[in-house]
């Protein structure tokens, strides 16, 4: 029985930074380019040996001022300062998230404005899920919020109504529900592994 618990559990890969074994899924996973250049493969999607940390901005810092990616890549590559690596990261998994918005939308799931999600969150189809604009008013975020959690609905607040406005090609939106479905769960995984890496969560 314990070798066949083995076999069913997920790969664990250990931070660059702060040296914890996690899951491969919770962390980021780092490659070479052909130049040598240490890139950040959000999606692990990209061939070659990987090398990893935690999905936190701090770990990431500690790999490269500590000179973490040389040593696991076995030779010398080309980083970035980590600030601009972490910048660097921090914009793709913000990318992931806007995308998905913008997919979403386009598949005709995102209803946007306030009032209507506040209207989406008592009719008796409720979304899967609301995101709310960091810059919201502080009694129209808090309307919202409240509205979501009295009905059990999933909620978030991540980037500006500027941003939500312009990926759903509309003036500046105070918050957006996000239709059941496989989005969902996307968007909530894309949206906590953001505010992971910024330490908010």
């Amino acid at each position: 029985m314990a070798a066949d618990k083995r076999n069913i559990e997920a790969p664990q890969r250990s931070c660059l930074g702060c040296r914890t074994a996690k899951d491969k899924d919770l962390l980021i996973r780092f490659v070479l380019t052909p130049e040598n250049e240490v890139f950040p493969d959000i999606d692990k999607r990209l061939p070659g040996r990987g090398a990893y940390t935690c999905i936190d901005r701090r770990c990431v810092s500690v790999a490269v001022d500590q000179r973490q990616f040389k040593r696991s890549f076995k030779h010398d590559v080309s980083v970035m300062q980590s600030e601009e690596l972490i910048e660097y990261v921090r914009r793709l998994l913000f990318d992931r998230i806007i995308g998905l918005i913008g997919l979403a939308n386009k598949a005709g799931l995102i209803t946007s404005g306030g009032s209507m999600v506040t209207d989406a969150l008592t009719s008796k189809k409720k979304p899967g899920l609301v995101i709310v604009a960091t810059d919201v008013s502080e009694a129209i975020g808090e309307k919202i919020v409240s509205a979501a959690a009295a009905h059990k609905v999933q909620h978030r607040k991540v980037t500006t109504k500027d941003d939500i406005g312009a990926v759903l090609g509309k003036a500046p939106r105070s918050a957006i529900a996000v239709a059941s479905g496989g989005f969902v769960l996307q968007l909530l995984r894309a949206i906590d592994r953001y505010r992971n890496f910024l330490g908010e969560v």
